[in-house]
């Protein structure tokens, strides 16, 4: 019997995200109407909206549902900014985050994910708003700066300058910052040319790689 993502997805956001503390409607709803099984490889999609990451190929995962609306939410979208999202993966975190702002440019340094990224967003009808480039997204991505908000989805030994530069003022970043295999997420937000932050939990993402990132 073929599983029933819709259902899957309803309880998904229900006992992984609402339970847990993710409050921003938003967030919720854009979980709730994207289907996540469409941004995993085929033979993997029975674990859509299981409770953990899932491989997508390349040494590289589909974060965990509520890394993803955690992430989100701390950014506070308003649906009128130009987001930046580092490390695109398979697409689906720059599909939630296109649900929830004007326009998500989102950088993939592996060639044959950022085309499954296209690929993915395009079946859905999400690339409406959504650019995928593929390049070093340690670098940022300067031509389409500057950008309100920044999602980074690997974990950098410190925060790149270079995304800093590109934040707005006013402005927001999200980032796992800490070693190759434990980091903890933090949230940054430029105000007046200055930048303070906290740390909002502790997390486990792949690397980042590239110029500015793990080598």
């Amino acid at each position: 019997m073929a599983p029933d993502f819709a259902a899957e997805r309803r309880e998904m956001v229900e006992v992984q995200l609402r339970r847990r503390g993710i409050r921003d409607e938003r967030v919720l709803q854009a979980m709730s109407a994207i289907p996540r099984e469409e941004f995993l490889p085929v033979g993997v999609r029975h674990r859509a909206n299981a409770d953990e990451p899932v491989d997508i190929g390349s040494n590289q995962t589909i974060s965990q549902p509520y890394m993803t609306a955690l992430m989100a939410e701390v950014l506070r979208l308003a649906g009128d900014e130009t987001v930046l999202e580092i490390g695109s993966g398979s697409g689906y975190g720059a599909a939630v985050l296109g649900a929830l702002a004007r326009q998500v440019i989102t950088v993939e340094l592996i060639d044959e994910l950022a085309e499954f990224a296209r690929q993915n967003l395009a079946r859905i009808g999400a690339d409406r708003n959504v650019e995928v480039v593929c390049g070093d997204g340690s670098f940022g991505y300067p031509a389409a700066a500057p950008y309100a908000a920044i999602s980074v989805a690997a974990g950098a030994p410190e925060v790149p300058h270079a995304l800093f530069e590109q934040l707005s003022d006013p402005g927001r970043l999200v980032i796992p910052v800490g070693e190759r295999v434990d980091q903890e997420l933090r949230v940054f937000w430029k105000r007046g040319g200055r930048m303070e932050s906290r740390v909002v939990t502790l997390c486990r993402f792949v690397p980042l790689r590239g110029g500015n990132g793990w080598h």
